[in-house]
């Protein structure tokens, strides 16, 4: 059984780990996998083993909460809310905390009952009194960082209670000390404690973090808007139809089987069939196909499309969770979720970074105590250094990107399905197609008309579409297709040959269609023909012979079309140097006119379903990284064995569970985007990372003042948590750049 749920009390990558090691660990679970960002966590477990009460345990043990799951967008929101709340609380008490410690400073005036000149008690007390509020509304701070000290699993809490609450505690020392020197009337030592005081620092790293922590909510709801505008297009009411009366009931209590009836400008409430009536269907927001679709009884429709016209009765066939827009939503919400290679090593580094920075703190303010300086000082530095080696924008580094890359390419019309695959993307320098359904439209068209001389081509197509009405053959829809606004004469005496075609009568003229062997059980020469067929034959196109009267009348050429985007998407993907290989088991002539139709690097015909994934085994044995793309049914094992499988279309659950990569639009062109996006997205991961790295690099040496004794420069807290907030907010505002990211389309015939 795989489930999501809620995960609250995280703060950082070390928290991400923690969870993940309380759940792992327990018998029966198969996976997890934890995400700061949307604070999920989805478990794959066996429920005959382990239960949700005995998981949901496990993360409370390690000092975090579980709850049923609630949607990304919405968890989000609520989390921005509370943070908001707590922010304007820690700015409306820290203005004027600032005001009181650093205000004479910089000269400007204070009242002279509290300024710190004339009271130093009263002006610590007040100063006290406005922190202890601050304290209080981020009192989450405490008692996670001190809970997860206590069970020597430290994290990014851990640093700031450890540093704020020294702060604070020195803080009231220093008040008790004012207060003996005033009362004892030695006013230099009142003024000389005075300047000991970290109020503020303690009230600037809780107010400091606490915005860094909101922009970073704000950023998450950005991230999270492609899955939002996709809830949304769910419609909330449906016309339910019983007895023959109509009732407006909400969408979630339909039920498999339910009539619904569906009005023109309304949004279809579940995936069913047409069961009366006719409309013209907008299906754009799943297929990205621009025109409206006709629907007629007996057709499907999908949910969350629109009824442009006509209204209709459906019969619904997948409801709720089970519809095509509901899987959708899920596969974008687990690959937001889901942990990429590159993120786990960012992990492992922040669950050993966390106890690291508290050994240098503690290390920083024993040296300088022993090098002769103050306690104050000493404190100062030790603080700092926990501060601003928070491992926040370390551990927003990569989800943050992973998840703005696959909302990205949600709004693209790309269901990527995990993070992993996501990043595997990037590394392809081989991509494999199916060719019938893939490159093909995988149904033959008629492709070219020959007629005989004196025959026009419309006479040749009227006679063919004749003989052909009756049939069902494939061939024979391609010819009717063609005719499809002839007047197309009556035929009888029907007669057809298994294997030769079919013959009949035509206005009193006897009429054939077929193969070259039917003509030559008829005596009707196709000699003249002979370079034509020979020519049609070769580039891989079925030559089907019309006859009327006893003579050749023309021939007709048949083949599977190439699709319009297909020529574009080969281009796009060996403009990024990437190997094309097109593997079939059409016969080889056909094979290679469609390599040489779309120029493709390589061919392999005539191979089976089942040894498709021998091939792309035998290409990785060769070092290469594949991509195989395919109709995600007749090509699962193949699509399974690849590194990346990506599947055209998103209709059946086979495509859906076989590959990584789904491309809802079955536009081919949106593969070749994937890979752009997945190398814009890890490169935007890897260049968080270097940042992320590069200020603590930098930033902990400047903390445990190396630069003091050479230049009297140094840090002090209320500096060093303004840079940690910075850091995160930059990471973050870096990942959202990936917001701007459109696909290199050499042309834009279709509309999106």
């Amino acid at each position: 059984m795989r489930k999501k749920y809620t995960v609250t009390g995280m703060t950082c990558a070390a928290c991400e780990a923690h969870v993940t090691k309380s759940v792992q660990t327990l018998p029966g679970v198969r996976d997890v996998n934890v995400s700061l960002l949307t604070n999920a966590m989805t478990v794959d477990f066996d429920e005959t083993t382990v239960d949700q009460a005995t998981i949901f345990k496990a993360v409370e043990d390690g000092g975090y909460g579980a709850s049923e799951a609630a949607a990304a967008p919405q968890a989000i929101a609520r989390a921005s809310d509370s943070m908001k709340r707590k922010l304007i609380v820690s700015i409306v008490l820290f203005a004027p905390l600032l005001y009181l410690s650093m205000g004479a400073m910089i000269g400007l005036p204070q009242p002279v009952w509290i300024a710190a000149g004339n009271q130093p008690l009263w002006n610590a007390i007040v100063q006290g009194m406005l922190t202890i509020p601050i304290a209080v509304v981020n009192g989450h701070f405490f008692t996670n960082g001190f809970k997860r000290l206590f069970k020597r699993q430290p994290n990014m809490d851990s640093l700031i209670a450890v540093g704020a609450g020294a702060a604070l505690l020195y803080g009231f020392y220093v008040v008790v000390r004012i207060a003996l020197a005033v009362g004892a009337g030695d006013h230099m030592a009142a003024h000389g404690w005075h300047m000991d005081l970290y109020f503020e620092s303690a009230g600037a790293i809780l107010t400091l973090v606490t915005v860094g922590k909101y922009l970073e909510t704000i950023s998450k709801k950005k991230t999270g808007a492609a899955i939002a505008k996709l809830v949304d297009l769910a419609p909330k009411t449906a016309i339910l139809l019983e007895n023959g009366i109509e009732t407006v009931v909400p969408a979630e209590t339909l039920r498999k089987g339910d009539l619904i009836v569906v009005k023109p400008g309304s949004r279809i409430p579940a995936d069913g069939i047409l069961v009366e009536g006719a409309s013209a269907v907008d299906e754009a927001a799943i297929t990205g196909e621009s025109m409206p679709v006709e629907k007629k009884p007996g057709d499907r429709v999908v949910a969350a499309t629109v009824n442009a016209t006509g209204a209709f009765v459906m019969r619904a066939e997948q409801v709720g969770e089970d519809t095509t827009l509901s899987r959708i939503v899920r596969l974008v919400e687990e690959a937001a979720s889901s942990k990429a290679p590159i993120a786990k090593l960012a992990d492992k580094i922040s669950g050993v970074f966390v106890p690291v920075v508290i050994v240098i703190a503690l290390v920083a303010f024993l040296v300088w105590i022993l090098a002769g300086a103050t306690f104050s000082f000493s404190l100062s530095i030790a603080i700092t250094v926990l501060v601003i080696s928070c491992p926040c924008a370390l551990g927003l580094a990569t989800p943050v990107a992973i998840m703005v890359g696959t909302g990205k390419g949600a709004e693209n019309g790309i269901l990527i399905r995990s993070a992993e695959s996501l990043e595997i993307t990037h590394s392809i320098d081989t991509v494999v197609f199916d060719k019938t359904g893939t490159l093909t439209e995988g149904k033959p068209v008629v492709r070219s008309i020959h007629p005989a001389e004196g025959i026009s081509e419309s006479h040749l197509l009227k006679v063919a579409a004749a003989l052909e009405r009756r049939s069902e053959h494939p061939i024979a829809k391609a010819i009717l297709a063609a005719a499809n606004g002839l007047e197309v004469p009556e035929a009888t005496e029907f007669r057809s040959l298994s294997g030769l075609g079919v013959f009949a009568r035509i206005d009193d003229r006897e009429a054939g269609i077929g193969n070259q062997a039917l003509l030559g059980s008829l005596g009707i020469a196709t000699d003249s023909f002979a370079p034509t067929i020979a020519t049609l034959s070769a580039e891989g196109k079925t030559a089907v012979m019309v006859a009327e009267g006893g003579i050749l009348i023309g021939v007709i050429a048949v083949a599977d079309a190439v699709k319009p985007t297909s020529r574009e998407a080969v281009a796009r993907f060996r403009s990024l140097h990437i190997e094309t290989v097109m593997l079939t088991g059409d016969n080889r002539v056909v094979a290679e006119a469609v390599r040489a139709e779309l120029e493709i690097d390589k061919a392999i015909a005539e191979v089976l379903p089942e040894q498709k994934a021998d091939h792309i085994r035998l290409l990785q044995e060769q070092g290469k990284t594949v991509a195989m793309v395919g109709d995600g049914i007749n090509d699962a094992i193949a699509l399974t064995r690849a590194n990346v499988g990506i599947a055209i279309g998103a209709g059946t659950d086979v495509a859906i569970e076989a590959a990584d990569i789904v491309l809802v639009r079955s536009d081919l062109n949106d593969a070749v985007t994937a890979v752009e996006l997945s190398k814009k997205t890890i490169n935007n991961v890897k260049s968080n990372l270097f940042w992320a790295f590069f200020y603590n690099v930098v930033g902990i040496p400047i903390a445990v003042g190396l630069f003091f004794p050479a230049f009297g420069f140094r840090l002090d807290p209320t500096l060093g948590s303004l840079a940690m907030s910075l850091s995160s907010v930059s990471v973050v505002l870096n990942a959202l750049r990936l917001r701007r990211f459109k696909p290199t389309r050499m042309s834009r015939e279709k509309g999106r």
